[in-house]
């Protein structure tokens, strides 16, 4: 979690975000987040040992390449005035620095950090960005036959499958901003499924995929979280329409997606396989 915004800006752009900057300002320290350097733009960079949780500001191309330098976690602010300056290496950029806000800061130094996004709760689960150091637990979820009866399998070489989330981590959540997300049980803390809402190449729509371990299974977790994640398809990503596609004879996942509030609209082929194709309308 950021605990501390240090802002490396010119003073011509400072005067010309005039009241706004003090707006942002009162918003982030009543959020608890500490800010510096607006007024003291020399102020020293944080120690090595300080750094979590800083995160810097700059529209300066100059101290943008001095502060990657020292590994601090940099959001280049982009504006009219700065066009021309060149900031190497940055994957995240804002533009509109008056409209954040304490969650944005956040959600940005989760992202420079490689943090996981938290993306929602429900009274059982937790659902968060997916990490590396997930990938043992969903092969356990993923030896267990059944599992893979009706859906693909990981990557035989566990090397090959952390590759794959590494590139998932870096390339989908970064665009999109949404995917397929861990679930986890909060009593336990374990990892006990994956879920999300993913665009599936040669398809219109948004679509909802989902996995739970055999031990969860039959208990309301896939209920519990999908029901949310549909909420949040709905309130967040601002989505209209879900699809959700399953093969026939997965009888559990049919009956979860009717459940849920899908309706049947044909069939498909994918990868030469026959699936129900199923709709949801907010």
């Amino acid at each position: 979690m950021v605990r501390e915004v240090c802002f490396r800006l010119c003073e011509k752009t400072i005067q010309s975000l005039g009241g706004r900057m003090e707006t942002l300002l009162t918003v982030l320290a009543a959020n608890g987040i500490k800010v510096s350097g607006v007024h003291a733009p020399e102020e020293h960079v944080a120690g090595v040992d300080e750094r979590e949780g800083i995160m810097y500001v700059t529209d300066q191309a100059e101290a943008y390449a001095a502060l990657r330098e020292q590994g601090c976690y940099v959001l280049p602010y982009l504006h009219e005035n700065n066009r021309g300056e060149f900031f190497p290496g940055a994957l995240y950029a804002v533009e509109n620095l008056e409209e954040m806000n304490e969650e944005s800061f956040d959600l940005a130094y989760r992202r420079l950090a490689e943090l996981p996004w938290e993306i929602l709760t429900t009274k059982r689960c937790e659902v968060r960005e997916t990490t590396v150091e997930d990938v043992d637990s969903f092969y356990q979820i993923y030896e267990e036959p059944s599992i893979t009866e009706y859906m693909e399998n990981l990557f035989a070489d566990r090397d090959e499958e952390v590759a794959y989330t590494k590139d998932y981590i870096e390339k989908v959540y970064a665009f999109y901003g949404y995917g397929m997300w861990t679930v986890l049980e909060k009593e336990s803390g374990k990892v006990i499924g994956r879920a999300g809402i993913t665009w599936r190449e040669g398809y219109d729509l948004p679509e909802l995929g989902f996995v739970f371990g055999v031990p969860w299974q039959g208990r309301g977790y896939a209920y519990e979280v999908c029901s949310a994640i549909l909420v949040y398809a709905r309130d967040e990503l601002l989505m209209e329409r879900v699809q959700a596609l399953v093969r026939p004879g997965n009888e559990r996942s049919l009956r979860l997606c009717e459940k849920l509030g899908f309706v049947p609209t044909g069939e498909t082929v994918l990868d030469g396989e026959r699936h129900v194709l199923l709709m949801k309308e907010f």
